[in-house]
């Protein structure tokens, strides 16, 4: 528990020092925040203490040392505006106490045709936009009721001509305390370099006097371009495991969460279990948070074996967005 703690202050005096941007769009990289799983997404987003499934990966990699079989999960989201949110990971239990993962995380639009004001109805050339990220993962159990996790990460962006590309950490730590029932969770994600976009479109011909005779016009010159803080975020969050029977089932989940380019807001969320089968959640996303669209989330899964030893998880989940389109999520997660 002292471990636990120690950790945390330290986490709150670095977020203290990079957490000083208030504003929307003063980071780059947002496919970042999209969230993984219609588990946790239709639990309004308070997953970090409850991080108990191959999403772990995502939301706390700690918990990736709790599962007790190797597991791989796929999501879906559809996402604003004709794009497309995909995540895909892979734990490996290489032992009781210790586990290794695997992750990638795509957000992709559909290619569209090039337009300028010569061209209005589209020059024939079509461009796209891709963001990707690549993880690794490992966790141990420290104790039987503390665990610890990190994700290395490689970050993409791609528009056209034009490229960046960072790396960042992901830290999570995960408390079964002494009430019965209660664990604590805490993550800080995306710590990592600043992005910067590259590509020839950086490059101009530049003319320093155009109105001087003599005067050079084919200067070959390169934009400089700023970079930019990745989304850092600091997460603690609260699961408890209200009633657990061979029938029913009740869990009730809290995260408060500290962005380095919005204010602090939180997430609440339950989960309702039938025989291990059936389960019922919802939850309200970023309570606090001014000018958020964001709000009631609910959703549903199913456990299926395939085989005793095999079981087979399929979610959904909704969100709502206020004026923007509601969310829908689809996941799968196999054990083998």
């Amino acid at each position: 528990m002292k471990i636990f703690l120690s950790l945390i202050f330290i986490s709150l005096l670095y977020s203290g020092k990079v957490y000083s941007q208030t504003f929307a769009g003063s980071s780059a990289g947002q496919f970042l925040k999209i969230e993984v799983g219609a588990r946790s997404a239709a639990m309004g987003g308070a997953f970090v203490a409850a991080a108990d499934d191959a999403s772990a990966i995502y939301w706390n990699p700690a918990g990736i040392s709790k599962l007790k079989t190797n597991s791989v999960t796929f999501s879906h989201t559809y996402w604003f505006a004709e794009t497309n949110h995909s995540y895909a990971g892979l734990v490996l239990k290489i032992s009781e106490d210790h586990a290794l993962a695997l992750s990638y995380t795509s957000l992709s639009m559909p290619d569209m045709e090039v337009t300028n004001e010569f061209y209005q109805d589209g020059t024939g050339e079509y461009f796209s936009a891709t963001d990707l990220a690549l993880g690794i993962s490992y966790a141990l159990n420290i104790t039987n009721e503390f665990s610890m996790g990190f994700t290395g990460k490689y970050i993409s962006q791609n528009i056209w001509h034009m490229y960046a590309s960072a790396f960042a950490l992901d830290v999570g730590l995960l408390y079964k305390s002494p009430i019965e029932g209660l664990t604590i969770g805490m993550a800080v994600t995306n710590v990592g370099s600043q992005i910067k976009y590259e590509g020839e479109d950086n490059f101009i011909y530049y003319s320093f006097d155009p109105n001087s005779k003599g005067n050079s016009d084919k200067i070959f010159s390169e934009i400089k371009m700023d970079s930019w803080d990745l989304p850092l975020l600091f997460k603690v969050g609260l699961t408890y495991q209200l009633l657990r029977s061979e029938t029913n089932s009740l869990l009730f989940s809290c995260d408060a969460v500290k962005p380095n380019d919005y204010n602090e807001y939180v997430n609440i969320g339950f989960e309702y279990g039938f025989k291990e089968v059936f389960y019922l959640r919802g939850g309200y996303k970023a309570l606090f948070k001014r000018d958020s669209e964001e709000g009631l989330t609910g959703g549903v899964g199913v456990i299926y074996f395939i085989t005793d030893f095999i079981p087979l998880s399929v979610d959904y989940s909704y969100s709502t967005f206020g004026i923007l389109n509601d969310i829908h999520r689809f996941s799968v997660e196999i054990g083998f």
